[in-house]
């Protein structure tokens, strides 16, 4: 009766162990709030949350976010000059530096919390990003993880989120957070 009772007593333990540590924390109230007006700005493409124009180029141009993420390093907004395609995009650099392990905390991390935050559109219920979080290969300078928003309102249809780990040189390594619509091939 003894050996029954404790064996019990262990495995109860032992599972209650691990649910406490399966369980997956929700991203913080800050980050899900920005994340979710950045996204309800890409319907009118960014100009709710459009801050100073900080460079421009032949292509494009570069204006800072007026919303950031919580441990973003800063976020812009890129606007392009194309005929065919006229919608924005936005960016958030997550981490930039030299340390390898921290990048991919940080890349694995924005990929967890981007998998969690539920969105709140007018007009329809919460919406989710869902993907896949891809594994990093050491032989690779890049890997990036594709976050769908699953709602059935059509304008977010090609919308995504991207998270990025990208090894500028031999010692540089910049994690990304992407907010962008994508188009088909052939209506570029």
């Amino acid at each position: 009766m003894r050996k029954t009772l404790l064996l019990s007593l262990a495995l109860l333990f032992i599972t209650t162990v691990h649910a406490q540590f399966s369980i997956k924390p929700a991203p913080s109230p800050a980050f899900s709030e920005n994340l979710a007006k950045i996204t309800r700005a890409f319907r009118n493409n960014y100009y709710a949350v459009q801050g100073d124009k900080l460079s421009s180029q032949d292509d494009m141009d570069v204006y800072s976010s007026a919303v950031v993420l919580p441990g973003a390093q800063h976020c812009v907004i890129y606007r392009f000059h194309s005929k065919t395609d006229t919608t924005a995009s936005w960016q958030g650099i997550m981490y930039a530096g030299d340390n390898y392990k921290q990048a991919l905390k940080i890349y694995k991390d924005n990929c967890k919390l981007v998998n969690r935050c539920k969105i709140n559109l007018e007009g329809s219920a919460a919406a989710v990003f869902t993907g896949k979080i891809d594994q990093p290969e050491t032989d690779l300078r890049f890997v990036s993880s594709v976050f769908s928003l699953n709602t059935k309102d059509a304008a977010y249809e090609q919308f995504y989120a991207e998270v990025e780990l990208v090894n500028l040189n031999f010692d540089q390594w910049e994690v990304r957070l992407n907010l962008q619509n994508k188009k088909d091939d052939d209506e570029k």
